[in-house]
């Protein structure tokens, strides 16, 4: 996996960067205008700057730092596709080298300090870019693009070597693309192609390879960023770059490893401003790194669940394969928003539209029964005796005549359909070619999405080649699953950003006062007691048991009656983690005498034990409820996140769990609920009542807040079990545990 040493910039560094480099903040959003100097309460920005990479992809000037003409020498190749690429974008090109004449039949400059004027990009052919930046940053050089390997992606040293770089490009006020990038950002694009354009970011050059073949296919590509080891210019630059141009209709991105996740998000919900899907794959199953695990939720997620989750909660549209990278993006570049989200698979043949249909419904595809009326005006054209409820047969014979286009009309004029997929088995020109060219030219009057599978394996048939790959309007697929993938993240994609609200819009920008009352309860380096966690969820009004905190057998039996029986008695002290494992809990105890027995029994189990007890907690008894867990662990890439499933002993073995990254809304907190195997438990099963869905979204909303907040200084938080309790009773925390950094 690429690494970096370039970490998260400080908000003070931050705002120095943006001011150097051009950087733009933020339109004005929902009637406000947003600045850079706009912070969260945590002080990390709420809105990303964009570099202004116009000047990268089209420069007026060029340097090329080592060009050469030599035969056989790497260098020489380069030097030729930059040349090739300058006279294409219309920039001067300036060879840089000491020892030669000329190159490639241009003057060449002997340093950087010669170049005649000040040019905005320099490319450096060099094994070691470090001497060159400190001189690229005296001659005011934009950008700067460094292809020699050997750094972080090697290992340590590397890893130093590159925290080198990076420091001095920072330094020189450079933008730098690599190291260990290539030459894809300079790749002859067709200039031939119509309509909105996929713009491609890899880390690995040849990842994009299949993405960048789609222009062969007659999809446009305006853009490609190799974005290497990202020791400066990482992925989210160029998403929030790209979100901006008007020709870009999707953006595909194969990910190794992100940079930084807050400036992901912050790319991503740019991207979900303008509409613009954003196609992913992400590879690289790194460790979660900065977790300590003492809670049950710090071992409920890994990493790459949690990059899932925050890539769903901001609409970047994950997916698996380069082949589905390419069908996506090519689809959501292309497509019009959808009229309908129903689907309707037609076909030849009464077999393959029932397995495609069966495939598409599981997909989460919604197919409607056609209407009655819809399904007599089918029946015109069709036998009978085939069903055209949906999927819809049409026998075959149909589609060799003037029937064919009636039937795909009457299907697209259906209010409810949306999409309509026609699955293409294999070619059978008497029929296919026909079908095939009416699909196209029905495709060409209607804003709806048309979809055809083309199931062949040669790939080389006119109806193929000539006629779907020549419309722009029909979306051409090879597998079924590929068809079933776009279509679904087509829909989803708009579902989502019609009325999206960024959540960074709702982030608050100043400490609450639980936020005062909850910082002198912090032990810097500690974990706390179970009361002294209880205390913490008071301060942001998360509702816990009648209880209090004993020391004597006295004292207890003194504080179930006052906080009323049947009680549970619990050792508390900084040192216990999970005190069921260790018998120390007790529960329904109903009398004065299991009251003294139970203390005496608590206290002698933790002097056996070893651990330090600041006193035995003696509880109200809350039985009748949903038990859930909430929390917050820390992700090395994204910080604070928020966990919700379902609790309990068997929290760890369920493993039902949902989380996400904060800031986000109520929304957002109901559809973790959603994501969860267990939902049906807060419904109501087996006669019980449903459960407080209020009161929990509440607790996951404050628990959010804690999160924020006290963002690095809470390195866990654990409350296992919330007991949820029947609709209109709220949710009671009745136990916790809390770690501090």
């Amino acid at each position: 996996m690429l690494g970096s040493t370039h970490g998260t910039l400080t908000t003070d560094s931050r705002r120095a960067r943006v001011i150097a480099c051009g950087e733009q903040p933020a339109p004005a959003v929902h009637g406000r205008p947003a600045d850079v100097d706009d912070y969260d309460v945590s002080g990390r920005p709420l809105y990303a700057g964009v570099p202004d990479l116009d000047r990268f992809f089209r420069p007026e000037s060029v340097a090329v730092i080592g060009a050469s003409d030599g035969e056989g020498r790497p260098n020489t190749g380069v030097t030729r596709q930059l040349l090739s690429w300058a006279e294409r974008v219309g920039a001067r090109l300036y060879p840089v080298h000491p020892s030669r004449d000329s190159v490639f039949g241009i003057s060449c400059i002997p340093s950087v300090r010669d170049l005649p004027e000040q040019v905005d990009l320099a490319v450096l052919l060099v094994a070691d870019p470090l001497p060159v930046i400190e001189e690229l940053g005296e001659a005011k050089v934009k950008f700067a693009v460094v292809f020699a390997s050997g750094f972080a992606e090697t290992g340590d040293e590397g890893a130093v070597a590159q925290g080198r770089l990076a420091a001095a490009v920072e330094q020189a006020g450079v933008r730098l693309l690599g190291p260990n990038t290539n030459l894809n950002a300079f790749e002859r694009f067709r200039d031939d192609l119509d309509g909105p354009a996929i713009a491609l970011i890899t880390q690995s050059g040849h990842q994009g390879r299949p993405v960048f073949a789609l222009q062969e296919l007659g999809v446009r590509l305006s853009h490609w960023a190799p974005t290497g080891n990202e020791a400066d210019l990482e992925t989210a630059d160029f998403i929030s770059y790209f979100a901006e141009r008007p020709e870009v209709g999707a953006i595909a991105c194969y990910i190794e490893g992100l940079k930084d996740g807050r400036s992901f998000l912050l790319a991503a919900d740019r991207a979900a401003r303008r509409r613009v899907p954003v196609v992913a794959v992400k590879v690289g199953r790194t460790e979660t790194g900065a977790r300590t695990a003492a809670s049950h939720t710090g071992k409920l997620t890994g990493a790459d669940e949690v990059v899932d989750a925050a890539m769903r909660q901001f609409g970047v549209i994950r997916v698996d394969g380069l082949d589905e990278l390419q069908d996506t993006a090519a689809l959501l570049a292309r497509a019009r928003p959808p009229l309908a989200d129903g689907v309707v698979v037609y076909s030849i043949s009464g077999g393959t539209g029932a397995h495609v249909a069966d495939l598409a419904s599981e997909a989460g595809l919604r197919l409607p029964e056609l209407s009655e009326a819809k399904q007599a005006e089918l029946h015109q054209w069709i036998p009978e005796y085939l069903s055209v409820a949906n999927p819809v047969d049409n026998g075959g014979h149909p589609v060799g005549d003037w029937r064919g286009r009636k039937i795909i009309d009457a299907i697209l004029d259906d209010p409810e359909v949306g999409v309509l997929i026609c699955p293409v088995t294999g070619p059978f020109p008497p029929l296919s070619d026909r079908l095939v060219q009416d699909l196209v030219d029905a495709a060409e009057r209607t804003d709806k999405l048309v979809c055809v599978v083309w199931g062949s394996p040669v790939g080389t048939e006119p109806a193929y080649r000539d006629v779907l790959l020549g419309s722009s309007r029909v979306a051409t697929f090879r597998t079924v699953a590929n068809c079933l993938t776009a279509v679904r993240a087509h829909l989803d994609h708009h579902r989502f950003v019609t009325g999206y609200r960024s959540p960074f819009d709702e982030a608050p920008r100043t400490p609450s006062p639980s936020f005062r009352k909850a910082q002198a309860l912090m032990r810097p380096g500690q974990q706390l007691s179970e009361h002294a966690a209880k205390q913490l969820l008071r301060a942001y009004g998360i509702r816990v048991p009648r209880e209090q905190l004993v020391t004597s057998a006295a004292a207890a039996v003194r504080a179930a009656g006052l906080v009323g029986y049947p009680v549970v008695m619990k050792a508390s002290g900084a040192q216990i983690a999970h005190k069921t494992e260790l018998g120390l809990v007790k529960i329904g105890l109903t009398s004065a005498s299991q009251v003294r027995d139970a203390y005496r029994e608590l206290t002698d189990i933790a002097r056996y034990e070893d651990v330090s007890l600041d006193g035995v907690l003696v509880c109200q008894m809350v039985e009748r409820g949903v038990e859930m867990v909430v929390g917050v662990t820390h992700d090395q890439l994204f910080g604070p996140t928020v966990t919700v499933g379902l609790g309990g002993v068997l929290v760890e073995v369920l493993r039902d769990a949902a989380v996400r990254v904060p800031p986000f809304g109520e929304e957002q907190a109901r559809d973790m609920l959603t994501e969860l195997r267990g939902r049906a438990l807060l419904d109501g099963v087996r006669g019980r009542p449903p459960a407080d869905l209020d009161a929990l979204v509440e607790v996951v909303l404050r628990v959010e807040r804690m999160a924020l907040e006290l963002g690095d200084d809470l390195a866990e938080l654990d409350i296992n079990p919330l007991m949820v309790l029947p609709r209109g009773q709220g949710a009671v925390a009745l136990d916790a545990l809390a770690v501090c950094r």
